[in-house]
């Protein structure tokens, strides 16, 4: 029997317990479908409640690790599902199901491609043209570390976020960045409060930290105030992270009033909060944090709205946090790759990289009218355009998923992204994934045919909606 050792791990019964698990599973002590102890037989082991084993399992599970049944127990699952969106596409994903045709990918979160674009060429051609390559693929200098904040802090303030560049740390991405912000404001076992819809970025990075998740309920605008109130009083949290333009997955967007209401929510439970704005740039939205200064901090890349693979990111914000995190340069700024600092310098300092976003904009903008033109009823006319579309579901999202990749198109079920089992039911399609408009087109057209056949007729394609349910985005 399978009996965890909780030395040395959270001070936290039930996250020691889950923490054990986790490695145990990573390390292959544990297998997939291996059964685990029942709750009493553990409890008894460790000399702990069952109270405790049963939170540590319910936890478990929510995080994918394990699967329980009543009467069957509980067994170790494959892998965490939101991680599998990081790693290398399976084989059947590849080549499509036995018998059907190779999938068009609508599941990885990425800016559209511009096939006629020479920018990185162009680029380069200066980067050596000038004598700068053997400074490119250097150490960092702190000339260019400076220009990189001189340049993030450029690139907010057409946000309307106006920043010293003091108050702009540079990073290798969004995702860095935040793991490095999390890493700054809180401890092993604390609460943190998020959509009850997160991105997996977030949930992988919160797993590794051993920070607990808490879902907060959400609407068509993001978190709902008074249930975000609830939230910060029954958890004692002091950090919340958003992403309150172009939420990810269901493209939810906070309108003034709204951003409004949350900002006196976090300034009256005093909660730090941490503002995922990758996918702002891409709106005329200005970000959340700006009502908070005192306790904002922004979190964005390039790698959502001007190049993928672009691995320039930065945290942002005057406040004690950043200004911490600016004397971290080891673990923020020394990741960044010198050339690809170089080459997000430039871009945003001769204009390349508000002219790529405008074109995604532009391209986001035509793929939408797309998705709603192919999905009658199923994207509401008002909804701001965005990479990302969310369309709820009943029911088992995951087997819908199942059948449209046996049709020929990934998209992502629900809970990759639910922290909690009360989160909505959907399923999330990236419209910006596919290679052309042309490809896209026939994904949907895929996917139509996957929910005219469940819905059983081609005229119930309408998806009812309430405040308290998750709109279609």
């Amino acid at each position: 029997m399978w009996v965890p050792s909780l030395e040395g791990r959270s001070p936290v019964r039930y996250l020691a317990i889950v923490e054990a698990l986790a490695d145990a599973i990573a390390a292959g002590d544990l297998r997939p479908g291996e059964r685990l102890p029942t709750h009493r037989d553990l409890a008894w082991k460790l000399g702990l409640n069952v109270s405790t084993v049963t939170q540590a399992y319910r936890e478990a599970a929510r995080r994918h690790l394990v699967s329980g049944e009543v009467g069957r127990g509980t067994y170790v699952l494959a892998a965490s599902r939101e991680a599998a969106l990081f790693g290398l596409k399976s084989v059947a994903a590849a080549h499509g199901v036995q018998g059907g045709p190779a999938p068009i990918d609508l599941s990885t979160n990425v800016p559209a491609v511009d096939p006629d674009s020479t920018d990185l060429a162009a680029a380069l051609a200066a980067v050596a043209a000038e004598g700068r390559i053997d400074a490119a693929l250097a150490y960092h200098s702190p000339a260019l570390l400076r220009r990189a904040g001189i340049g993030g802090a450029a690139w907010l303030a057409a946000r309307g976020l106006h920043l010293r560049p003091a108050d702009v740390v540079p990073c290798a991405g969004a995702q860095a960045a935040l793991t490095a912000v999390l890493l700054q404001l809180c401890a092993p076992g604390d609460p943190v409060l998020v959509e009850d819809l997160a991105f997996p970025g977030l949930k992988a990075a919160a797993r590794w930290l051993r920070l607990p998740l808490h879902g907060v309920a959400m609407d068509g605008e993001g978190v709902l105030p008074e249930a975000l109130d609830r939230a910060a009083r029954a958890t004692g949290a002091r950090v919340v992270v958003l992403v309150p333009n172009l939420q990810n997955p269901t493209g939810a967007v906070m309108g003034p009033a709204r951003q409004a209401e949350i900002a006196a929510v976090a300034r009256r439970h005093g909660l730090w909060l941490v503002e995922d704005d990758a996918y702002g740039a891409l709106t005329d939205r200005p970000p959340l944090m700006a009502l908070v200064p005192e306790r904002g901090v922004l979190v964005t890349s390039l790698s959502k709205t001007v190049a993928a693979g672009l691995r320039f990111g930065v945290v942002a914000g005057a406040c004690a946090p950043v200004r911490d995190l600016a004397g971290q340069i080891h673990a923020t700024s020394w990741p960044l790759a010198p050339l690809m600092g170089e080459v997000a310098c430039r871009w945003i300092e001769d204009g390349t990289a508000a002219r790529r976003l405008a074109w995604q904009r532009a391209e986001i903008a035509a793929r939408h009218a797309q998705a709603r033109r192919a999905l009658p009823g199923l994207v509401p006319p008002d909804r701001v355009p965005g990479p990302h579309l969310w369309l709820p579901r009943d029911g088992d999202a995951g087997a819908v998923a199942a059948r449209c990749l046996a049709a020929g198109v990934e998209v992502v079920a629900a809970d990759v992204f639910a922290v909690t089992r009360e989160a909505p039911q959907g399923l999330r399609l990236s419209l910006a994934a596919a290679s052309s408009r042309a490809e896209l087109a026939e994904a949907l057209a895929r996917l139509r045919g996957v929910l005219d056949a469940q819905n059983g007729n081609k005229e119930s394609l309408s998806v009812s909606r309430s405040e308290n349910t998750v709109p279609s985005s």
